[in-house]
């Protein structure tokens, strides 16, 4: 038996189940492998009942994540996990505090799909997220940091985002495909030339309608920096993504 340890992906999820799924299909089928053992060893933590990320941020609940979340982190980190990430863009509000209590990185899939629109050389980012990560500026924050324009959806278009995500996809709902594209209609006529599924939920919508050129997907982002994270060679990303 080989005694080589191969990385371990700890991924904190849950936050909500069916994003977490996908994100597991997507290290799956963008990692290069000809065998099972080819693919990355992951481990996944998938609590549904974390209470809701925006509800507390918008101070709509004083029901705080951040204790599940620290407490999850902790165990995949005691598990052995090399490496945590977390697909979920609201949850990184606090990402902060999730990085104070492990010692093994935490890449953030805020940061890193900034960081992606910068190397790809665009000028202006849509944000289409949670009310709770556009009020919380953690996009509007990491795009200016690296030299980008950004536009939010003004309140009409936010509700609808809301809905999509709440009352449709955490729902099991079918998307209202009027009210997303409307949504890409009020970004790209502001002069965006890349908008941002910043809510992974919205990742879900990406995939049902075959994906669109418009769109960096952030939980494909995420799904990139995994992969590169455990060693593994990322392949079917699109000419955005370095292919090194």
């Amino acid at each position: 038996m080989s005694t080589d340890k191969k990385p371990l992906l700890g991924i904190l999820g849950g936050l909500g189940p069916m994003a977490s799924a996908y994100f597991y299909e997507l290290i799956c089928a963008h990692t290069k492998a000809e065998r099972d053992q080819d693919h990355i060893d992951i481990i996944l933590s998938s609590r549904a009942s974390t209470p809701d990320r925006t509800a507390f941020i918008t101070g709509k609940s004083d029901d705080s994540p951040l204790p599940y979340m620290v407490e999850d982190a902790t165990r995949l980190e005691v598990y052995g996990a090399d490496v945590i990430v977390i697909p979920c863009n609201t949850a990184h509000y606090f990402v902060e505090e999730i990085r104070a209590h492990v010692e093994v990185p935490v890449p953030s899939i805020i940061e890193e799909t900034s960081e992606h629109l910068k190397r790809a050389g665009y000028r202006k980012a849509g944000i289409m997220a949670t009310a709770g990560t556009v009020s919380s500026g953690s996009y509007q924050l990491q795009l200016e940091k690296r030299g980008l324009m950004w536009e939010a959806p003004d309140e009409k278009h936010q509700q609808y985002l809301h809905q999509l995500i709440y009352d449709d996809v955490k729902s099991g709902r079918a998307p209202d495909l009027d009210k997303f594209y409307s949504i890409v209609r009020h970004l790209t006529d502001k002069g965006c030339d890349k908008l941002i599924l910043g809510c992974t939920e919205l990742s879900l919508i990406n995939r049902a309608v075959g994906g669109d050129p418009i769109f960096t997907d952030s939980l494909e982002v995420l799904a990139y920096t995994a992969i590169k994270a455990c060693g593994s060679t990322p392949i079917g990303f699109g000419e955005d993504y370095p292919t090194k």
